[in-house]
């Protein structure tokens, strides 16, 4: 473990103590989770505000996260030409074990670096990886993404989401009204730690409890629906604009990130993509069939592929990439590969 910096900003819309206190918690959240931290990894935090806010300080929100052994200091910020107004900045020092270069910062309400002259504009690289159900996407999308330190993002598990909360209050999922009534009480986050990735509805953790067969079903039905589909879609915009991320789906590379550099499209024979969902299933303490799972993702692909919003297509310019005889460790290795000659162009 070394010692890494991360450099966060947010701007504030008035100087109260409720929107210092607020904008200042929100910024250390998103730095934290980007970065797959503990509260114990961080060493100290250096607050500056622009000379604008004075309604308190933003330490005292550090400490009402729970941040009760770091150093925390708050200076004014020094002027600089053309600055923004209404601005907190931390620059946090956190025991991390990636590279320096790989630490995600944080530039939240229209924030940016304080000299842009100085500081290099990072650009984030997007991998878009679309494909049936049960071709391996999210298996090996969260190998890719721990061994280059990339943010993961299951689209998927959003769609299970919304079918999950269907299903556990007795909504029709294939009742479209109902569906997007059910939409505004419903609440979706996703938190990154160093061991897993949560899936959180309504502030509940929701991540097994999506990965039934029943929840699949559903989940193809309501992403057939294009209010859940554009609610959906912005937030993992938003996600992917805040980092390095991989992203798995069904139209990720033809809709959500069209300009995303790299694009893999995995496919694969119905029945080896069945035997390796039920072998999932399996090892998880799902009790079902070969035979039912086989119906299912037949089901599923057609669905996703006659869906009337975004259906499963292959991008013009994706990687078709069969899977049906590659092993795990050599899909990984494919796409790690792709991922590794773009970064050294």
């Amino acid at each position: 473990m070394s010692t890494r910096a991360i450099r966060g900003a947010t701007t504030i819309s008035e100087n109260s103590k409720t929107a210092v206190m607020e904008g200042t918690v929100a910024l250390l959240k998103d730095m934290i989770e980007n970065n797959r931290l503990d509260i114990d990894d961080i060493i100290s935090i250096i607050f500056t505000v622009t000379k604008d806010i004075n309604a308190a300080f933003p330490a005292a929100a550090a400490r009402q996260i729970g941040i009760v052994n770091a150093g925390l200091l708050d200076f004014p910020q020094f002027e600089v030409a053309d600055s923004l107004k209404m601005c907190i900045r931390a620059l946090m020092f956190v025991e991390s074990e990636l590279p320096q270069k790989e630490m995600k910062h944080s530039y939240l309400n229209g924030a940016r670096t304080l000299r842009a002259d100085l500081i290099k504009e990072e650009k984030h690289i997007a991998v878009a990886l679309d494909g049936p159900a049960g071709s391996g996407k999210s298996t090996i999308a969260k190998m890719v993404a721990k061994e280059l330190g990339f943010t993961y993002i299951d689209t998927g598990a959003m769609y299970r989401s919304v079918a999950f909360y269907c299903i556990s209050r007795d909504i029709d999922y294939n009742d479209e009204t109902e569906v997007l009534r059910a939409l505004n009480d419903i609440r979706l986050s996703i938190v990154n730690t160093k061991r897993k990735q949560v899936y959180l509805l309504n502030n509940t953790d929701v991540s097994h409890l999506i990965r039934s067969p029943g929840v699949s079903a559903g989940a193809s039905a309501v992403a057939t629906y294009k209010g859940v589909r554009d609610r959906l879609v912005a937030m993992q915009r938003e996600l992917a604009g805040k980092a390095n991320v991989i992203m798995d789906g069904r139209d990720i590379g033809t809709n959500v990130l069209p300009d995303a550099q790299i694009k893999i499209y995995m496919d694969g024979a119905v029945e080896e993509r069945a035997k390796r969902r039920f072998e999932e299933l399996e090892l998880r303490g799902i009790t079902t069939t070969y035979e039912h799972v086989l119906e299912d993702i037949k089901q599923r692909d057609h669905n996703d592929s006659n869906r009337r919003y975004n259906p499963l297509r292959k991008a013009e310019d994706a990687v078709l990439l069969d899977t049906t005889m590659l092993s795990i460790e050599e899909v990984k290795d494919f796409i790690i590969d792709k991922i590794k000659d773009y970064m050294e162009e």
